[in-house]
């Protein structure tokens, strides 16, 4: 029995020591294979609809950065539009319209400060517009656009992205098209940015842990790992919530404590987390998202999972 004990906890778990892990060689890997999180995440995202730079028409440009790298830059800007409000352009169509294209413009010109001081060398006060950021893209309305959206504020996501340096003299003038997109034809229109998973973690006290060790137990995990209770007169630590903890094994420090804890991860429980590049609110990406999620990666019904449910960007999520 106890060599069974052994094998599953082999399987199940993989221990961290104070100067390694165990139980990493075994080729058995029970439920989930975190390749699986490639394919989930194709297909949470790659048909979920964003605003995004299409068309760059460049009027002036006389900046060290070339139109097309500008254009570039521009595209990956994420735009601060609901989708469903417009249509997918037509191919073939050339010019946009009030439903199916969204019109930004960047005009601006660098000058030079003329109340700078003569010994200053910081170009933050020499000059006016040196930097050319996402916040000086405007909206200009395409036909009625501006009687249908009353109440719109498209812009960028965010209005700190730099695009460009100036020097006196030089300006960048562009209009820009913004059309809606799907992540599958190109990157620019998904809302994906950085995407990682863990295993679970799982810490085990061996034996009990009272009063000033208790006390000390707890500083070295993560807050809310470890709770500390009352029970008849004594200071009793338990584990509250191993999922917070960062293993930073720190209770390895300590001689006293350090054969009272056993650190592992569950082999087949992943945590993965989401951070989105978009505006899209939680609840515009569940209903945005593909309802194929709830089918598994060899395409059968996956009862993990009820039907058409989404996993929401920038919550962790266990597996």
């Amino acid at each position: 029995m106890a060599a069974k004990r052994g094998t599953d906890e082999m399987r199940d778990r993989v221990v961290l020591g104070e100067f390694g892990v165990r139980n990493v060689h075994t080729t058995d890997f029970p439920g989930n294979y975190p390749g699986y999180e490639d394919a989930w995440d194709q297909r949470r995202f790659e048909e979920v609809p964003t605003m995004a730079v299409e068309k760059v028409f460049v009027y002036n440009n006389t900046s060290i950065v070339q139109d097309e790298i500008l254009a570039h830059r521009l595209g990956l800007i994420p735009i601060r539009a609901d989708p469903r409000l417009f249509e997918y352009r037509n191919q073939g169509d050339e010019e946009g319209t009030e439903i199916d294209t969204l019109q930004f413009q960047l005009k601006i010109k660098c000058s030079r400060n003329p109340q700078a001081a003569k010994e200053s060398s910081d170009p933050n006060e020499l000059y006016f517009n040196h930097k050319v950021y996402s916040k000086h893209m405007t909206w200009v309305p395409l036909g009625n656009q501006t009687e249908l959206f009353p109440d719109a504020d498209f812009r960028p996501v965010h209005d700190d992205i730099l695009i460009a340096l100036l020097r006196p003299g030089q300006e960048i003038d562009v209009l820009m098209h913004c059309v809606k997109g799907i992540g599958k034809d190109h990157a620019k229109f998904s809302p994906v940015a950085t995407a990682s998973y863990r295993l679970l973690p799982d810490i085990t006290l061996l034996q009990p842990v009272e009063d000033e060790a208790a006390e000390v137990l707890q500083k070295c995990f993560s807050p809310g790992v470890i709770e500390i209770q009352n029970i008849k007169g004594k200071k009793v630590a338990r584990v509250a919530n191993a999922r917070l903890d960062t293993f930073s094994r720190e209770v390895f420090r300590h001689e006293g404590l350090k054969n009272l804890v056993r650190l592992a991860r569950v082999r087949n429980h992943y945590i993965f987390k989401d951070f989105s590049a978009s505006h899209t609110a939680l609840p515009m990406r569940r209903r945005g998202t593909p309802k194929k999620l709830g089918r598994n990666t060899a395409g059968t019904a996956d009862p993990n999972w009820p039907k058409g449910y989404s996993i929401p960007y920038g919550i962790m999520l266990s597996m």
